[in-house]
């Protein structure tokens, strides 16, 4: 529910949000340049958003990938993806980095969850996904501090 008391912090410190936007811009061609699929990108966001319960992020996100061609199935099951079969190996290790990173206050990126991704992804994929994860956890946090709306 909006909360009209709200600072939009992205309005009340526009040179940090434009800092922060310009970063997502670098991220998203880092993650061009590692080779990642862009429809992975989006489901990494949506993960991501999930996980830390930003609807504001996880409607645009979704709304994103469909436009992309996603499956609308695969972001269904999203939440559920170790169970499926809807996803590849290298998607595998990436929900599973980036999870372990948006989770990092369960006990920080553990080694068990970085040598999965590494024995799949480059280095190059590697830190795309986890600048790719620290910029929509950054993204996250703006629009839940800011109660960005969502819906009617």
């Amino acid at each position: 529910m909006p909360d009209t008391c709200r600072v939009n912090i992205g309005k009340q410190h526009p040179a940090a949000y434009k800092a922060l936007i310009a970063l997502s811009e670098e991220v998203e061609r880092a993650t061009a340049a590692a080779g990642l699929d862009p429809l992975l990108v989006e489901l990494l966001r949506i993960r991501a958003s999930q996980i830390n319960g930003c609807a504001f992020c996880l409607r645009m996100h979704t709304r994103d990938a469909l436009r992309k061609g996603e499956n609308a199935d695969r972001i269904a099951v999203l939440p559920s993806w170790p169970e499926t079969s809807y996803f590849s190996e290298t998607d595998r290790a990436a929900l599973r980095l980036t999870e372990a990173i948006t989770r990092v206050q369960d006990g920080h990126v553990n080694d068990e969850d970085y040598n999965a991704a590494v024995a799949v992804l480059t280095a190059d994929q590697v830190s795309a996904i986890a600048w790719l994860a620290t910029v929509m956890n950054a993204f996250n946090r703006v629009a839940i501090t800011s109660r960005y709306p969502v819906g009617s």
